[in-house]
């Protein structure tokens, strides 16, 4: 079983590839958690929201890696939420530190795309959008997991999702 996560900070075409790079490896693809989360409840995030977030998408990932199909391409994490707290907060609830169903490999997203508010977006400014991807980044390299960056505009975008999951030794069936 492979487990895919599109890591990295808002605005960075996570959500426009996932689905794509599911249809394309034959797998499926969960949507952000956090999203639907804002979504039904705001974006005035408590420490007990994240935490919810955090639960509610392992739940999602937990239950998609018994049913498949495989790969599971999963748009964001615990992983992510817990960079969130770190952005909100500059704490983390003890949870994070306790979750590890980790995926096999992690695509993270540059911030080289305009950023486009849509109602459940908090760090826009140039600064933050940085700020965001290294505290991605240092999460990452933290738990060690194996990554690839992810940079470049439409087209280029995606082949390079393409290029860093073969890099992985995963083919897609047709891109």
């Amino acid at each position: 079983m492979t487990s895919i996560c599109l890591h990295g900070p808002e605005s960075t075409g996570k959500s426009t590839v996932g689905p794509r790079l599911a249809r394309a490896l034959g797998g499926c693809y969960l949507g952000e958690y956090g999203r639907d989360y804002a979504e039904a409840h705001g974006t005035d995030f408590t420490m007990a929201d994240l935490v919810a977030i955090g639960r509610g998408h392992d739940a999602r990932l937990a239950r998609a890696m018994v049913e498949g199909p495989w790969p599971v391409v999963t748009d964001t994490d615990p992983l992510m939420t817990a960079v969130w707290a770190d952005m909100l907060f500059a704490a983390r609830d003890p949870w994070f530190a306790t979750w590890n169903r980790l995926s096999d490999v992690y695509l993270l997203f540059a911030p080289d795309l305009p950023w486009v508010e849509d109602g459940t977006r908090l760090f826009g400014t140039r600064a933050a959008r940085q700020r965001f991807f290294d505290l991605s980044r240092a999460e990452l390299d933290r738990r060690g997991v194996a990554y690839r960056l992810i940079e470049g505009q439409g087209e280029s975008r995606y082949a390079n999702c393409i290029a860093a999951l073969e890099h992985f030794g995963i083919r897609p069936h047709l891109c």
